[in-house]
């Protein structure tokens, strides 16, 4: 059985034991409490709750979309999780002013996995979770290795490699840099490298840097 339903249904008779005085207040709660009424929708659903598929990695494997965030925090139940940015955005219509919200949010488990997503909605909260699915959903493996020589044990606390990625007019490099440096990089970059489970990095940046977003 996968890791998530494991601690799922370990929960429910805890619950069940204390009379059902247990309160949950996190979205990681919320989210294992979600696993216990799950009734999956699609095959690569129905492998996970018959325990054929076991493992995120398995999960890439076979090949088949994910579509539903239940199978991934079935997988990885120890997602953690953070909003990055809220930008509200008013609009003046025929019928008055109209006021939405952008979201960003990113999701990991500080070992390798991390995802990133961006939505959009009429309030906050609904918009915060709509952008933590998508972020579940979007999640991916990094590579890890180590910035020295003298720390070559584990599968890294750095980048492998020199990396760059460009969004609109924002460049940033990331570099490898031995254990105990840090993270050598603006606030957002630190929030979503820490989640991704990379601890010493060393960054340049290009371009327009204010633009969280990018």
């Amino acid at each position: 059985m996968a890791p998530g339903l494991i601690q799922a249904f370990a929960a429910k008779e805890e619950t069940e034991e204390t009379g059902g005085r247990r309160r949950r207040h996190s979205s990681a709660d919320e989210a294992i409490a979600a696993l216990r009424t799950w009734t999956p929708k699609t095959r690569l659903g129905r492998e996970v709750m018959a325990g054929r598929i076991l493992t995120y990695e398995q999960a890439m494997a076979s090949g088949l979309p994910i579509r539903e965030v239940e199978i991934v925090d079935a997988l990885i139940p120890n997602l953690e999780d953070e909003v990055i940015k809220v930008n509200m955005v008013q609009r003046m219509t025929d019928s008055g002013r109209r006021v939405r919200f952008n979201v960003m949010a990113c999701v990991g488990n500080k070992d390798g996995y991390v995802g990133l997503a961006m939505a959009k909605g009429k309030e906050v909260a609904q918009t915060i979770r709509k952008a933590l699915t998508a972020a579940k959903l979007n999640l991916i493996q990094i590579q890890r290795g180590n910035g020295s020589w003298e720390s070559s044990t584990g599968p890294g606390t750095s980048v492998p490699f020199k990396v760059q990625g460009q969004a609109g007019s924002t460049r940033v490099t990331l570099m490898p840099a031995p254990a105990g440096k840090g993270l050598v990089i603006g606030e957002t970059g630190k929030r979503v490298l820490t989640l991704a489970g990379v601890s010493d990095v060393l960054s340049r940046t290009k371009g327009q840097t204010r633009t969280t977003i990018n």
